[in-house]
């Protein structure tokens, strides 16, 4: 039996839930970013450009989900040691990368939902419309949709370092840490 230090099962499928929803709500939001609304409506038609809203909007608040009850299992159940233990900056490196994704991730949606609601338009989970908790307010809705499209792209930077660092751990070192989330 492997007796290597794992996550729970728990926090594996929602860490790879959490990675797979973030990959699509990264792309589509490239799309709303460079397209935009009129964008979108004259190539696809308002049908698909509802759709693509409508479900960035949605798994933008599963997303919230997601990354909440990470926290509250990272904070419950702990994590597993690395063994070996990592060299001193990598644990470090490791640590700020984590805490950054994390913070990032409750952050984003958060951001997504204010900015919609402040903007006026409707904020969507399937076909429920949630509350806005924020009045029509043009100026503050671009406010918050630049901070949320920067947020955007600081996690792509840090998805694309904690990537990196997993690739190397499991490709290059072949050291184990990638059966801490059940590969390798």
């Amino acid at each position: 039996m492997d007796a290597y230090p794992r996550y729970s099962l728990v926090q594996q499928l929602v860490h790879w839930a959490a990675a797979a929803i973030i990959i699509g709500l990264l792309a589509s939001g490239q799309i709303l970013d460079n397209l935009g609304f009129d964008g979108l409506k004259a190539r696809y038609g308002i049908e698909t450009t509802n759709l693509i809203y409508k479900y960035h909007k949605t798994f933008g608040v599963i997303l919230l989900g997601l990354m909440t009850l990470r926290l509250v299992l990272r904070l419950t159940l702990g994590k597993p040691a690395y063994d070996p233990p990592l060299p001193r900056l990598n644990k470090v490196a490791s640590e700020v990368v984590h805490g950054l994704l994390y913070l990032a991730l409750l952050a984003q949606p958060m951001l997504g939902w204010a900015a919609t609601a402040a903007g006026g338009y409707p904020v969507e989970f399937f076909d429920t419309t949630l509350p806005r908790f924020l009045a029509k307010d043009p100026a503050l809705a671009e406010t918050l949709f630049g901070l949320h499209g920067a947020v955007g792209s600081l996690i792509m930077l840090l998805a694309a370092l904690h990537i990196g660092a997993a690739l190397m751990h499991w490709l290059v070192r072949r050291d184990g840490v990638m059966r801490r989330m059940g590969l390798g």
